[in-house]
């Protein structure tokens, strides 16, 4: 269980109350604030999205009562409290900083670590809590992700994402051997109406592309290099799955079971506030390597 409570005020309110400072004129219309916006100055560990999700649950009282609404507003010297009813789930499963300065923060996400909740409140630990998502990773892929400080810089990031002025780099561990060492896949994707959550390769879906290549294989299983240029849900999973040679792991479009999905996001370019442009890099999960028994294939990328 959380609970808090703290008192909402403004410190420049007690310097006037002890002749620090003394006001002149006329005297100023009490000045009130959004509940969500009190929210964020006292509970930092949140964004606002997830404070606003707990507002309408029902977890947040102001001087007593429920406070249902985000857009209520109150005067200073309130009494906040906040009761969220369990400990947030997977709060083990904690993302490595990997950069930060005041507008992002570069995480190497862990594999089971949601990027963001949609839909109810759910008392799970997800990236959403450490900042602005600005793209996501699935549940059970790790690796480099990047998330904003701030709404300026969150839109300046999402627009080069949609804009593919991004680029992205992943490792996989598939099944069997590809034919081709390195290949370009233009394969076009939708969603699959008969499973909703899933997506498959269709003529009419939206386009998808990505590139690989074969860095080594033992004949049963191979590790690939992927390049996505396009930023499909589900993307190299499907794409991987169509050509016979589905990622390790997969629950979904696999066919052999391991101990986590083999798809680690290895690094991403991009250009941060500043006009900095940077690639960020997060080293590869050490039981990748392991998967491939003997070195064979070290092939080229081909377009």
């Amino acid at each position: 269980m959380i609970r808090t409570g703290k008192k909402f005020s403004k410190p420049e309110m007690s310097r006037v109350i002890n002749g620090d400072r003394v006001l002149s004129g006329e005297p100023e219309k009490e000045e009130k604030k959004r509940l969500d916006m009190i929210l964020v100055g006292i509970y930092k560990s949140y964004n606002r999205s997830t404070l606003q999700k707990f507002i309408e649950k029902g977890f947040v009282k102001v001087d007593g009562e429920v406070v249902l609404k985000s857009n209520a507003k109150f005067p200073e010297g309130v009494y906040i409290e906040m009761k969220i009813p369990e400990e947030l789930k997977n709060a083990d499963l904690i993302p490595k900083t990997v950069y930060e300065d005041e507008n992002v923060i570069v995480f190497d996400k862990p594999a089971g670590l949601l990027s963001e909740f949609k839909g109810e409140y759910s008392p799970e630990m997800t990236l959403a809590h450490y900042g602005r998502i600005v793209h996501r990773l699935d549940r059970d892929t790790s690796g480099v992700i990047i998330v904003a400080k701030n709404e300026e810089t969150q839109s300046k990031l999402r627009r080069q994402f949609q804009e593919r002025k991004t680029k992205k780099t992943y490792y996989a561990v598939v099944s069997g051997r590809p034919k081709l060492d390195a290949a370009r896949i233009d394969l076009p994707m939708m969603r699959d109406l008969k499973r909703p959550t899933t997506f498959r390769v269709d003529p009419n879906g939206k386009d998808a592309e990505t590139f690989y290549r074969v860095l080594k294989t033992d004949g049963k299983h191979s590790l690939v290099e992927l390049k996505p240029t396009t930023g499909r849900t589900h993307q190299l999973r499907v794409h991987m799955k169509y050509l016979g040679h589905p990622i390790l792991g997969d629950p979904v479009y696999g066919e052999e079971p391991a101990n986590r999905l083999y798809l680690h996001a290895g690094a991403l370019e991009i250009t941060i506030p500043e006009g900095q442009r940077k690639v960020f890099e997060v080293p590869m999960p050490k039981e990748f390597a392991k998967k491939i028994e003997d070195a064979e294939v070290d092939g080229s990328e081909e377009e």
